[in-house]
């Protein structure tokens, strides 16, 4: 069994926001999407976050058969949980960001708890010149786009996706009242423990990546739900995660890192693979004399159910 105290490194690898104008590293096709999810579960990752990429022009696609084309691929080639976005995109229907899960039946897959503005169209004034046709309009739409999970759709994912398929979920909180939405759940009978709580910070639309709103996320999160029935971990997006994540790790939690929440390594360079920074942030969390999580010790930890009862 797992020590309480191990930290579980979650590596989120590609996403729906980001795109390739705006990092030459960022993985589009399947080859490059399972390439670094491999090397980042070598370098210490115990859950891969996975979105798909259209392979021919890297925009975000919810297609099963093109998730067919790495999924496997990074099962076969690692011990790490595959964990399955249900959030997919703005732009993307509850059917169609289920579409691959519900074929998939993973051990995991993350839960966007609630609608919410979610925009990085400020980023779009800086760019000069696109790469593709689709990136700018695409970037700059976010500002009159809502990413839906209403109460009936989240309703729907746990009993679908969750009762259904036996999946467990990384319950991804963008701000206080989200913890709250999560609580209702969990009265309603459609959510057990252990609870995996991603909170993520420094979103256009959620949450600052203030060091007092972490606090606040953890205490209220003991309120809710009891420390000892939930797992809490924290994305610190963009230039942010690295500080964030070594608080959270000193606050006793987990972290996650990754391309799809930050395209970089440090000041002005690029990270060239998210297994960079699952190796800097590794360095870190050792150096705090903390232990890192294997991918069975992280299922002990979540009570998943193992990756050979999913459907690849």
């Amino acid at each position: 069994m797992a020590r309480p105290d191990k930290v579980i490194i979650s590596c989120a690898l590609t996403g729906s926001v980001h795109t390739p104008t705006m990092s030459p590293y960022l993985p589009v096709t399947p080859d490059q999407i399972a390439e670094q999810a491999i090397e980042a579960a070598e370098a210490g990752a115990a859950i891969l976050h996975l979105h798909a990429r259209n392979p021919v022009d890297g925009k975000p696609t919810p297609d099963p058969k093109v998730f067919d084309q790495f999924v496997p691929r990074i099962k076969a080639a690692t011990d790490a949980v595959v964990n399955i976005t249900t959030g997919g995109s703005t732009r993307m229907t509850v059917e169609e960001r289920l579409a691959y899960p519900l074929k998939a039946k993973p051990e995991m897959c993350s839960l966007n708890m609630g609608s919410m503005n979610f925009t990085i169209h400020p980023v779009a004034r800086k760019i000069k010149e696109w790469k593709l046709p689709w990136e700018q309009a695409y970037v700059e739409g976010m500002e009159d786009l809502i990413f839906r999970n209403t109460f009936k759709d989240i309703r729907y994912i746990l009993q679908a996706l969750g009762e259904g398929c036996g999946t467990r979920f990384e319950f991804e909180c963008y701000d206080l009242g989200h913890l709250y939405t999560l609580a209702h759940f969990v009265d309603e009978g459609l959510v057990k423990g252990p609870i995996f709580i991603q909170s993520i910070y420094g979103i256009l639309g959620g949450m600052g990546a203030d060091p007092e709103n972490l606090s606040i996320m953890r205490t209220t999160a003991d309120r809710l739900f009891g420390r000892e029935n939930y797992r809490f971990s924290v994305l610190g997006a963009g230039r942010h995660q690295m500080p964030l994540l070594t608080m959270a790790a000193i606050m006793g939690g987990n972290v996650r890192v990754g391309l799809e929440d930050s395209l970089y390594l440090g000041r002005g360079e690029y990270a060239r693979t998210s297994a960079e920074q699952v190796r800097k942030i590794r360095r870190i969390l050792e150096e705090l004399s903390l232990d890192i999580a294997t991918p069975d010790e992280a299922r002990a930890m979540l009570g998943l159910k193992g990756k050979d009862a999913v459907g690849f």
